[in-house]
């Protein structure tokens, strides 16, 4: 009986069309974590998927190393740079696109995934980043928000597991401005202070109950 799992998101990508430079890679199978020696990749995130059954055989990932994924990364760009549609099968591999000014941006799951459940992730992360931007999503803008990018996409996948699609969501939990601090300076925390919060307390709640009545 195979294993069953949450996981649908395999990596997601987002690579320069003009060098081939990855400029975002998130690869959400369980491999091994390390920093990222090429000068080509400016960002790079990996996740250890915790979702097999524990009585299941070990996960085995296809892109465990660098050079694994650099591998599918440029042959992946050169199978869909001239294409005009938006899914291909690639390296026993469902992978669905969009290309955007001068980055094209990539969702990978296994070739039984539902393509439609992947075409709604791409596009949650096409219109997340367009409302973000509020311009053309290119290199140059993606390379100096990475950190929102970054963010957008742990809002809509976590650990290969889709969270949430609709971008109007999306963005306002990335965008969403800190809450005021509590200017404890005006709170008195005397012992008159508290009594007075006590009084008013009970005040209410004798109020309440004879609404009741």
């Amino acid at each position: 009986m195979p294993s069953m799992s949450l996981q649908s998101v395999t990596a997601v990508i987002i690579l320069s069309v003009d060098d081939g430079s990855v400029v975002l890679a998130s690869y959400l199978e369980t491999v091994a974590t390390s920093p990222p020696t090429s000068r080509d990749r400016i960002f790079a995130k990996y996740y250890n998927a915790p979702h097999n059954a524990p009585t299941g055989p070990a996960s085995t990932s296809s892109y465990s190393d660098v050079k694994s994924q650099k591998s599918f990364e440029k042959g992946l760009l050169e199978k869909t740079a001239k294409q005009t549609g938006d899914i291909i099968l690639y390296d026993n591999k469902l992978v669905l696109y969009k290309m955007e000014s001068d980055v094209m941006m990539y969702v990978v799951g296994g070739a039984e995934e539902n393509e439609v459940l992947l075409y709604n992730v791409i596009l949650a992360l096409r219109d997340s980043l367009h409302l973000l931007f509020k311009q053309s999503v290119d290199k140059r803008t993606v390379v100096e928000n990475y950190d929102l990018v970054s963010l957008a996409i742990d809002e809509i996948v976590d650990d290969g597991i889709i969270l949430e699609t609709d971008p109007t969501i999306i963005v306002q939990r990335v965008s969403k401005a800190p809450t005021q601090d509590v200017n404890l300076s005006r709170i008195d925390l005397s012992e008159q202070g508290v009594n007075n919060l006590a009084q008013l307390g009970r005040a209410k709640l004798t109020d309440w109950l004879r609404q009741g009545l």
